[in-house]
């Protein structure tokens, strides 16, 4: 059975490419769940990583796409 899309890359560790786009996606103004799905990662994930790497993604609930 395959993992969920969103999870699908939950247990690997994070790559320079993902790294990469993470930071991309949140400087495109993404919410973090829609990270989490466009990278395979849980939420959580993407957030615990964002803090780690000093990547803003606050405030949550503001709109995507800078609307």
């Amino acid at each position: 059975m395959a993992l969920p899309q969103s999870i699908r890359n939950a247990a690997e560790p994070w790559t320079a490419k993902e790294l990469r786009k993470l930071k991309e996606l949140a400087a495109d103004n993404l919410p973090p769940s829609v990270i989490g799905m466009r990278l395979g990662r849980p939420e959580p994930a993407v957030l615990n990583k964002a803090l780690q790497l000093g990547i803003p993604i606050l405030p949550l609930n503001r709109p995507p796409y800078g609307v």
